[in-house]
């Protein structure tokens, strides 16, 4: 197993509970962790045979156009649904940063999804 990670892509998304801080895309950091085989890329050295991190960046990217969010659970887990069903990992972990209280420097919701083929982990 191996692990992909994609730290604090800052992103502009309409997220917040009130409509005034829906009322503008707001700067977002999110950090995606995808737990993937690794095995056929490593012995093939072929991008077809892992997930292409550089596409997700630009998807996660336009994730947010048209759309909004009231809590950041829902945006974490709506993330966390799309890569599962679009790069099929065997799992995904989503953190979404936002920066609203003054007195944080920022809030976050992590929020983990393990896909249909994923060894379930004994503990």
């Amino acid at each position: 197993m191996a692990t992909i990670t994609v730290t604090d892509l800052e992103v502009f998304y309409r997220v917040g509970v009130t409509e005034a801080e829906r009322a503008h895309p707001q700067r977002l950091l999110l950090t995606v962790e995808l737990e993937v085989d690794e095995s056929a890329a490593a012995a093939t050295d072929d991008l077809a045979n892992t997930i292409d991190y550089y596409e997700l960046t630009r998807q996660l990217i336009r994730f947010g156009e048209g759309r909004n969010w009231r809590l950041l659970e829902r945006l974490a887990a709506e993330i966390a649904d799309f890569i599962l069903t679009r790069y099929r990992p065997l799992a995904v972990t989503v953190e979404v940063k936002k920066f609203v209280l003054p007195e944080a420097r920022h809030v976050s919701v992590r929020v983990g999804r393990r896909g249909p083929a994923a060894p379930v982990q004994p503990g």
